[in-house]
């Protein structure tokens, strides 16, 4: 059946073992014999591939047992093998080199083609064979490739690229290759940078009738089909127009009925613009006669007769083409700035005058005054073409009003204005007083800030002391001392707005100085701080002056220091002396009326004794006698209190005195001892109750003691001590041993006895051996069995009342701490730890056993 289907396959095939090339041809599809039984399945796929990229073309999706390859060119109808497996492995051909590279993808009969050329389109054909041995099944699969090529950037051409305004022109999109069809698109791009697209077409040319000024911008075209897009570089399409006819602008701007206006001695300028490409050439004319070149003339300074007739003359050089625009300028002159207003008082304060002022300018402005009045009660307008108004207080409102004055002129376009307001001041009037540097003068001031117009203020004092009547007499001066005591001088307040004056008053007196505390008390060698204050006063006073406990005024700065302002001053005494600082300070002062003083007393006490301090614990810690541990107690602290410590320590000399008898030994220790210098150690923590000092020399013998100290004074030392050896670390332990031992004993021999005691009947001999014989009469009435097992095991509580009967003690351990004990109370001692002041304690066990 194999050798059917490669005759089917094949119709020529070299037998020579150099087979170069395969033949084959196909078979039509009403001219092929199969034998009876065979199936033949045709299937018919396109592909799309791109010049220079990748395609994959498939044959079934499962790996025949035999497949033949084969390409037919358009136009032809040879079929010429390319890539065939006949069951040992693919073999390409030829012919695939010039189908670009070709390769078969493994584990199916698809072939990949790399770099596409345009020579591999065209018709492939696999035959694929697929169970030849058992029911043969035969498949072509006709596959028609179609190569595409992308197109190449196109060029833009115009026909023209300055055309006139109104004329015709093409536009030709240029393109070197390209699969067809292919689609133009047109672009514009106008000077801002906005892009539209003005044009679509499948041809490559378009024609553009009546060309504008619109028309200029940038163009591109963008050729597309179904591989890729490009855009082509940008061409600039520049259109010849103009010129329109000019348009004039003024600066600064100002129209009237004739035409512009300016004002005179400012600058004007002439802007001429008219719409033109290329730019146009500008003239300016004066009354027919020419005076300057370009678009913008400008004149500085302008006068009046400046005025005229102005014309501006737009021309294009390359079409010869010329506009020409006229207009009309007169020459105006406002007056200067803008209106000024002022409310003033006038027949005495009786009246309101309103002034407006605005000279100048040509022709003269109007000016219009507008404000509320009070008419019969009723609140009215005014209406005044006057530039000077006066006003009576009683057609015044007592709040305040708001007059304003309108100006106007031929050559402004708005009105402008000034206001001014006529308001009482919103606070009272302020009095107070001050004296001259040289205490030659008293100055009364009265101030009443505020308001318009300002009022008139002056004085009335006692005894003929005033001075009033005319404005700006606000201050009365008087000579230092002739001012009088508790006698009133009164302001007087006058506004145009008020019937009634407003007063303020002031009553002059002396001084007045307070302090915090009269009598100030301190430890001595701090700094304390004297007070000295003034009471809340009007009239104004000299220096406060302060004098210290000799009556001289303060000067030495480094003894004192001295803080103060007009109102108060504070005394500072600096490292004070009980001796030296100790005793009254005086505050004084004066003013134009009278003087004050206060004196302050200062107690300076001796700063207290710190307590006194008790060594409770010298000892070494270690065998090594290199490290001693310190403890003491504090007293009562009192009133001075301690900040540390001096902890102080010497050594004395363990050499024997062959020349001292034993028991002088004591004493001259004590007299090396006492000629040792001590060395201090400073403990800066006042809750200090336990140190360790470190580094000794384990040969030396050491005295310590420990003083208290505070901020002046240094306490009393403790009594020296010399520190005591560290306890045997082995007794604790031979201790909890032996009572360990006797506990276990007693508890032994406690086990024991109960046994015997319950089994008194199995074994009466021994029973009776420890504990004699018992009658039975003398048992006890047994109600529950709970009595019966206590009365059998014959065991009390330890502490409770004695029975008769034997009594059992059990040995006690022998110890060395421990003095002798009672032969009939077994002790158990426990040996102190190091340190422990506590006497040991003894624990006796006690077992009494009472026989039935």
């Amino acid at each position: 059946m194999v050798a059917e289907l490669l005759v089917l396959a094949f119709l020529h095939l070299t037998t020579s073992p150099f087979i170069s090339s395969v033949h084959v041809y196909p078979v039509p599809t009403a001219g092929v014999e199969i034998n009876q039984g065979w199936e033949v399945i045709y299937r018919d796929t396109n592909v799309f591939g791109v010049v220079g990229k990748a395609v994959i073309l498939e044959c079934g999706t499962t790996l025949p047992d035999l497949y033949i390859w084969s390409f037919t060119k358009p136009g032809t109808e040879a079929i010429k093998a390319v890539v065939y497996n006949l069951g040992k492995g693919p073999v390409i051909q030829k012919l695939a080199e010039t189908l670009g590279q070709l390769t078969v993808i493994s584990n199916s009969a698809a072939v990949s083609i790399e770099k596409l050329p345009l020579a591999a389109q065209g018709l492939f054909t696999c035959q694929a064979f697929y169970n030849i041995n058992v029911d043969p099944k035969v498949y072509y699969y006709y596959v028609h490739l179609t190569v595409r090529v992308p197109v190449t950037k196109p060029y833009l051409l115009l026909s023209d690229a300055s055309p006139v305004e109104g004329s015709t022109m093409w536009m030709r999109c240029g393109l070197d290759n390209g699969t067809e069809p292919i689609r133009y698109v047109w672009q514009y791009e106008n000077r801002t940078g906005n892009v539209t697209t003005f044009a679509q077409s499948s041809s490559n040319i378009i024609n553009i009738t009546n060309v504008n000024r619109t028309n200029t911008g940038w163009y591109r075209c963008v050729a597309s089909n179904d591989v890729n897009s490009e855009t082509s570089s940008r061409l600039w399409l520049d259109t010849i127009f103009g010129p329109d006819i000019p348009q004039i602008e003024v600066t600064p701007y100002s129209l009237t009925e004739r035409g512009y206006s300016a004002l005179e001695r400012e600058t004007v300028s002439l802007m001429c613009q008219a719409q033109s490409n290329p730019v146009s050439q500008y003239v300016w004319f004066y009354n027919n006669s020419q005076v300057y070149a370009g678009p913008q003339y400008t004149i500085t300074k302008i006068l009046r007769m400046h005025t005229g007739d102005y014309a501006c003359l737009a021309q294009n050089t390359y079409l010869n083409t010329r506009s020409k625009k006229t207009i009309s300028l007169t020459v105006y002159y406002p007056p200067d700035g803008s209106p000024s207003c002022s409310v003033e008082a006038a027949l005495n304060h009786t009246f309101l005058r309103l002034v407006c002022s605005w000279p100048g300018g040509f022709p003269s402005p109007s000016l219009l005054w507008t404000g509320d009045l009070m008419q019969a009660g009723q609140q009215t307008s005014l209406q005044s073409s006057s530039a000077v108004v006066l006003l009576s207080s009683k057609s015044l409102t007592s709040y305040g009003s708001l007059f304003t004055c309108v100006g106007s002129h031929l050559v402004l376009k708005q009105q402008t204005e000034c206001s001014t307001r006529s308001y009482v001041p919103p606070a009272e009037p302020v009095c107070f007083a001050y004296a001259t540097n040289n205490q030659q003068y008293l100055m009364l001031s009265c101030t009443w800030d505020g308001g318009a117009p300002k009022a008139l203020v002056w004085w009335e004092g006692p005894g003929g002391q005033n001075q009033g009547g005319q404005e700006n007499s606000n201050i009365l001066v008087l000579r230092y001392g002739t001012a009088r005591s508790g006698n009133p001088y009164t302001c007087y307040a006058k506004h145009p707005l008020l019937l009634q004056p407003k007063t303020c008053s002031l009553t002059l007196e002396a001084p007045v100085l307070l302090t915090q505390r009269r009598v100030v008390s301190v430890f001595e060698g701090s700094d304390v701080q004297l007070t000295c204050s003034l009471r809340d006063n009007y009239l104004p006073v000299n220096e406060i002056t302060w004098f210290n406990n000799q009556g001289v005024s303060v000067q030495d700065r480094s003894k004192y220091l001295l803080l103060r302002t007009s109102a108060w001053a504070n005394l500072t005494v600096k490292d004070t002396d009980v001796m030296q600082d100790s005793g009254e300070y005086r505050c004084s002062t004066s003013n134009a009326v009278g003087g004050a003083d206060i004196n302050v007393t200062l107690v300076v006490k001796k700063y207290p004794m710190p307590p006194n301090v008790t060594l409770v614990r010298v000892m070494y810690n270690s065998q090594q006698r290199n490290e001693v541990d310190l403890e003491w107690t504090v007293e009562s602290q009192g009133d001075g209190g301690w900040t540390g410590f001096f902890l102080e320590h010497r050594w004395m000399s363990e050499k024997p005195n062959k020349r001292t008898r034993s028991n002088d030994s004591q004493v001259l220790r004590e007299e090396r001892a006492s000629s040792q210098d001590w060395y201090i150690n400073i403990i800066q923590d006042p809750d200090a109750r336990i140190y360790t000092v470190r580094g000794l020399t384990p040969t030396v013998t050491y005295q310590f003691r420990v003083t208290p100290v505070n901020y002046r004074t240094i306490g009393y030392p403790s009594a020296a001590k010399t520190p005591a050896e560290p306890r045997s670390s082995m007794y604790p332990a031979v201790i909890g041993a032996a009572i360990g031992g006797m506990l276990f004993a007693a508890f032994l021999t406690l086990l024991l006895l109960v046994f015997i005691i319950r089994n008194r009947h199995n074994n009466p001999r021994l029973h009776d051996m420890l504990f004699g014989l018992q009658h039975s009469q003398s048992r006890e009435n047994i109600n529950f069995p709970e009595d019966e097992m206590i009365r059998e095991a014959g065991l009390e509580e330890i502490g409770g009342s004695p029975s008769p009967g034997p009594t059992v003690t059990i040995p006690r351990a022998a110890s060395p701490l421990s003095a002798t004990p009672s032969p009939a109370t077994p002790t158990i001692s426990h040996s102190p730890p190091p340190g422990d002041d506590n006497e040991p304690v003894s624990v006796t066990i006690t077992v009494k056993a009472t026989g039935s």
